[in-house]
Parts: structure tokens; C-alpha cells; sequence
């Protein structure tokens, strides 16, 4: 398995993990997959990353802009996706250490994540790689009439002076 930057000819399968990441109501409260337009122009250009195993794409991460105002440009949210047949194996481990690296290598001094209260694995896995949590928005949105939770992470990085 090994980690590389994600081009536009990959969008096809970065799409197709996100959507079955949609389906399984645990993930995002999107309803729909972005266009490519529309996720390239979304995310930082660094620090987009897929898994690569046997040849096939089996998870992607990448980061996001926390904010537009420049008191906020070393802040980054980010986004990991693991396609299901392939979870278990420390592909989120691999993606979220790279991004970490990258996301140090561009000036990143703090990354956010949103993830719903029920999504144990993810939880575990932010926590494993340095995050902590620092509260929960309790009841934020709705998704097909359920009412979730967003438990909110951060990671500060060691190695960019605050």
C-alpha cells in the first residue's frame, strides 16, 4: 500500500468512496457528491492524498480552509474517507499521518474535524493520531429527520511555533 496525491482523473473513485461514506448516514450530513469543480475549488491544494492498494484507490483524505479571514490560514478542517471493504487494515492511520505531515509542510498549526457522535471508528481513529476532543455540538443537525451529533476535534501541531 502506499500514499500519493490525489490528480483530477482520480475524482471518479474519490467520488464513489464519499458517496457510499453518504449512504452510510455516519459520515457528512451531505446528501450529494460535489462536482470536481466544486470539491477541487472547496479544499487546499495540498495535502489531498489517496491510498493506494493493489492498484485500487481504497481511501482519500484532504483539507479544507477552516475559515476565508487570515487570522485563520494556518487552520485547516479535514476530510477522511476509507472505502468499507478496506477498512480495519490502517489505511486511515497512513492518510492521516501523511496529511498531518503535509498540513505542517504548508504552514498548518491547528486541523479540525467534525465527526458525528456515533461514528465510533472515526472518533478512535482522530484520537489515536494526536487529536483531542474539545466538545460536541449536541443535536446540530438533522439527517433524514435524526437529529446528531458533531463531536468536535483538534490537533495542534508541535512543530509550527504558535
Amino acid at each position: 500500500m502506499f500514499i500519493r496525491s490525489v490528480e483530477e482523473s482520480d475524482y471518479p473513485s474519490i467520488a464513489t468512496i464519499y458517496k457510499r461514506g453518504i449512504d452510510t448516514g455516519l459520515a457528512t450530513f451531505e446528501k450529494s457528491v460535489p462536482s470536481w469543480d466544486k470539491w477541487n475549488a472547496s479544499h487546499h491544494d495540498f495535502a489531498r492524498l489517496l491510498a493506494i492498494q493493489d492498484s485500487k484507490i481504497t481511501g482519500w483524505a484532504a483539507l479544507a480552509p477552516a475559515s476565508g479571514r487570515c487570522a485563520y490560514e494556518g487552520v485547516a478542517e479535514l476530510s477522511i474517507y476509507v472505502h468499507e471493504l478496506a477498512r480495519g487494515k490502517g489505511i486511515g492511520t497512513l492518510l492521516m499521518d501523511r496529511l498531518i505531515l503535509e498540513s505542517e509542510e504548508n504552514n498548518i498549526w491547528t486541523l479540525h474535524s467534525n465527526v458525528f457522535g456515533t461514528n465510533e471508528l472515526s472518533i478512535k481513529l482522530h484520537l489515536n493520531c494526536g487529536f483531542r476532543i474539545v466538545g460536541t455540538k449536541e443535536r446540530i443537525a438533522q439527517l433524514d429527520g435524526v437529529w446528531h451529533d458533531n463531536v468536535l476535534l483538534e490537533r495542534r501541531s508541535n512543530k509550527i511555533s504558535l
